[in-house]
């Protein structure tokens, strides 16, 4: 059985490689060192007991762990981890935000879960989180503030501030999110093309997508363009007209009929 006290020694040892930084710290001993003192902590009881500050510094130190345990997996890029961590930590955010002292790094991880959540196109989880954020951090706090205006360019359409937005990050770690999140708005641009073109200059492809000239055919084969010439085709001409037929018709009927049953109404 794990003591306090041997569990707030791995957690030392943890926070110390850690704390060295990306550029030194050694990730796989991180990772070794956070499996350990996440058993150890299973073996702690987290129940009230006469003395009211163990009970409060178990907690602390599982919360820590956590915080932890959230930036390794973004270190790792292990999205499903940081997800399954977040989880985790809402629980000490929410329920125990008025019994332990405010962490450092809550809002660094909060803003970190919003942008994970938008990179994935996740929009409506995107403002139920939100919305259990109080109003002056939403407004005031530069950890949060930064996925709310991504989202905002988003909406507007404003995709070349979105490539600024990553070269002015309020922390290193949300460049991982952000990177995944041009990717899914190349995707959604690319989409479009395809909707609205019958082929399109290979220049203007890559200045669209944001793309390197260079990683431009990569791209197109993964999403099975054809490529003629500088141009790349997404359908010939007979598959477009008939995508795009309208039945006039059936359409015309339906609106004569519309009408009779509103004049019934009436």
């Amino acid at each position: 059985m794990a003591s306090l006290k041997s569990v707030v020694k791995q957690y030392q040892d943890l926070s110390k490689e850690w704390s060295k930084g990306s550029s030194t710290r050694d990730l796989a001993k991180c990772g070794k060192l956070l499996a350990e003192l996440k058993f150890s902590l299973t073996e702690l009881s987290f129940l009230p007991t006469k003395e009211e500050d163990a009970s409060k510094q178990e907690l602390i130190v599982s919360r820590d762990t956590l915080e932890v345990g959230a930036q390794y997996c973004v270190a790792v890029g292990d999205i499903v981890g940081f997800e399954r961590y977040m989880a985790q930590l809402q629980t000490y955010y929410l329920d125990y935000a008025g019994t332990l002292p405010q962490s450092e790094f809550a809002y660094t991880l909060l803003g970190l879960n919003l942008l994970c959540l938008l990179s994935q196109n996740r929009v409506a989880e995107f403002h139920t989180e939100l919305e259990r954020l109080p109003a002056n951090q939403i407004q005031n706090n530069v950890y949060i503030k930064h996925p709310v205006s991504l989202e905002q360019y988003i909406m507007e359409g404003s995709y070349n501030k979105v490539l600024l937005a990553k070269e002015n990050v309020p922390a290193e770690s949300f460049k991982f999110f952000i990177d995944i999140l041009l990717g899914t708005l190349r995707d959604e641009i690319a989409s479009c093309l395809e909707k609205a073109y019958l082929s399109i200059s290979c220049s203007e492809a890559a200045r669209m997508l944001t793309v390197k000239e260079g990683e431009l055919n990569k791209y197109a084969e993964g999403r099975n363009w054809v490529s003629r010439g500088a141009r790349f085709h997404f359908r010939d001409k007979s598959e477009d007209q008939e995508v795009l037929q309208v039945p006039s018709h059936e359409m015309a009927n339906l609106a004569i009929t519309y009408a009779r049953e509103m004049e019934k109404i009436v």
